[in-house]
């Protein structure tokens, strides 16, 4: 994401705000806008006690820091002197980590976050008021504000007030999550798993400074209810935390922690929803401009990025096209809209196969060895060359790791299917309809069908067009059906790329039955070859396919590059 370089003018005209949630959010649209557009009155109201903190890091990258310090340093600020910076990621399961750098983050404590926002706004001279719960409609009929923004959350109330015209939508995740603290120092962002005799566990952990270290932990709902983690009273307040939980991940976790404790805070069990809006902006009764932002309108899961981080954007955004927009509202807020909406739509587009891993990792953790569990983490929404970049030591480690098990490079590993054995992994299809694909070595042949009457054929299967994090009962069914007829292999086409995934996953990992991959062929013609062998290469290398082949274009397929000319 881009912001625009800060850009007050003098010329601009105060304005009388109200930010509902004294959040990340809240605080640093008054930072911001107390920057861009001076002399403005801001209010905000939050309805918890100014003491009342729930939670423990937040984590931005390199990136989303120098946009946020465009408008303020106050971020930047409070990271150099509380917070911890990183650029390793480590993934620890079954006795082996996997590492890979060229990921810059940095992490500090919510309260330290949070009292640096506080002091700051203050200083540029917007009023807090803590213990105060007010709604739009109240703040819009009493003619006192030019504009009101809505930052109060997941839950927001103001958002639910709009919510028929915005057009709200929510999807829950599978998996079950719970926030922990611990007072063990990690050194970076660090992914470890368990099995215990209920199932598996999976952490996020990271450093805050303040001698803690944020604990998340993510497990399915079988195992959460085999483990006796299900007991807790959700209908108590916020503040009481999951005690059986806590002593179950201090004793599971021990040996990863050195026997340190976990720290609660509000610690309890949720499935993570993800939310879209298809419109941040409206008109109260009384037709006072109400822009919702952060949490409010969207989140991505916690893996690829924070609802802070993504707040704090809109934030700066919002600032910065009020002030371009100065004495045209409407057109400021529709500009912030359509700066932010794309951006927000990337990164939860990129958070879709992220969030899909988590609620199957316990799976991948069973059916995969440590180097290649690894792997198919990093490479869950990065291709291995894009990855390489980053980290040209962990993708050689991976593809080591694989030449030493198969004497051979990813692409250039046999594969037998029935009586037939293939001697490269990217295949070509030489005849293409709805009914049969012929693929080939360049040599050898393989044909699949939509008819799997006879155990010695290759099977065609069409992958659902919906993006979902999970199977819907419907295929995995159909699945199963064309499994159990033995076919010698199968071509997994259509559908998106995260449905051929999850189709090429199940059937290997439940079934053990070969898959080619039809993957579609990419765009530019000038660089189709380079880019198909890494899609390939990753699909294959992580354990996703065991072959690749690409849907056939108008042109020629191209040929099959070197090494050395992929590496150009």
């Amino acid at each position: 994401m881009s912001i625009p370089d800060q850009n007050s003018s003098p010329g601009a005209a105060p304005l009388r705000v109200a930010c509902i949630g004294g959040g990340p959010g809240g605080l640093f649209s008054a930072i911001a806008l107390a920057q861009t557009v001076p002399g403005s009155t801001i209010d905000v109201f939050e309805r918890n006690n100014e003491s009342d903190v729930f939670g423990f890091g937040v984590v931005f990258s390199d990136a989303t820091l120098d946009n946020v310090d465009r408008i303020d340093p106050v971020l930047r600020d409070a990271l150099a002197e509380h917070g911890r910076h990183w650029d390793t990621i480590e993934v620890r399961g079954k006795g082996v980590t996997t590492s890979a750098g060229g990921n810059g983050m940095s992490a500090v404590h919510r309260r330290v976050l949070l009292g640096a926002l506080q002091d700051r706004a203050t200083e540029l001279g917007a009023r807090l008021r803590f213990s105060t719960t007010v709604d739009v409609d109240a703040l819009d009929a009493g003619g006192e504000y030019d504009l009101i923004i809505a930052a109060d959350g997941a839950n927001s109330a103001s958002r639910e007030r709009f919510v028929d015209e915005l057009g709200h939508s929510v999807e829950e995740a599978a998996v079950k999550f719970i926030w922990f603290g611990t007072t063990f120092q990690f050194d970076g962002l660090t992914f470890l798993h368990k099995q215990s005799e209920h199932g598996n566990f999976a952490v996020h952990a990271y450093p805050i400074g303040s001698d803690l270290s944020t604990f998340i932990v993510e497990t399915d709902e079988a195992t959460w209810r085999r483990a006796g983690l299900d007991g807790f009273d959700m209908s108590t307040p916020p503040g009481q935390s999951d005690l059986v939980t806590q002593r179950y991940l201090e004793e599971l976790f021990a040996d990863q922690i050195d026997g340190h404790k976990l720290v609660a805070n509000n610690s309890r069990w949720a499935n993570f929803r993800t939310r879209r809006t298809r419109r941040w902006h409206t008109r109260a009764a009384q037709g006072t401009p109400v822009v919702v932002l952060g949490d409010a309108v969207h989140t991505a899961h916690f893996s690829v990025g924070s609802g802070t981080k993504m707040a704090m954007e809109d934030a700066a955004v919002l600032a910065q096209t009020v002030a371009d927009h100065r004495g045209d509202l409407d057109a400021a807020l529709a500009a912030f809209e359509d700066i932010r909406r794309p951006q927000v739509a990337k990164i939860q587009d990129s958070a879709m196969p992220s969030l899909s891993w988590w609620d199957h990792f316990g799976e991948y953790y069973r059916a995969l060895e440590p180097w290649q569990f690894g792997f198919h983490f990093f490479s869950r929404a990065i291709s291995a060359e894009k990855m390489r970049v980053r980290d040209p030591r962990f993708v050689s480690d991976a593809e080591r790791a694989w030449n030493t098990q198969h004497g051979a490079t990813p692409l250039d590993t046999p594969l037998t299917i029935g009586a037939v054995t293939l001697g490269s992994r990217l295949l070509q299809i030489t005849e293409f309809s709805n009914d049969s694909l012929h693929f080939s070595d360049g040599t050898t042949s393989v044909v699949a069908g939509t008819s799997t009457g006879e155990p010695d054929e290759a099977a065609i299967f069409t992958a659902p067009d919906a993006d979902r994090t999970s199977l819907d009962v419907v295929t995995r069914t159909e699945l199963d059906e064309l499994c159990a007829r033995k076919p010698v292999a199968v071509a997994v086409r259509g559908g998106t790329a995260l449905s051929r995934v999850l189709c090429a996953e199940h059937i290997r990992f439940t079934h053990r039955i070969p898959v080619i991959v039809v993957d579609q062929p990419t765009s530019l013609r000038a660089r189709r070859a380079v880019d198909e062998q890494d899609c390939a290469a990753t699909l294959i290398l992580s354990g996703r396919a065991d072959a690749v082949a690409f849907e056939p274009t108008a042109d020629a397929h191209p040929r099959v590059l070197t090494s050395a000319e992929v590496a150009k």
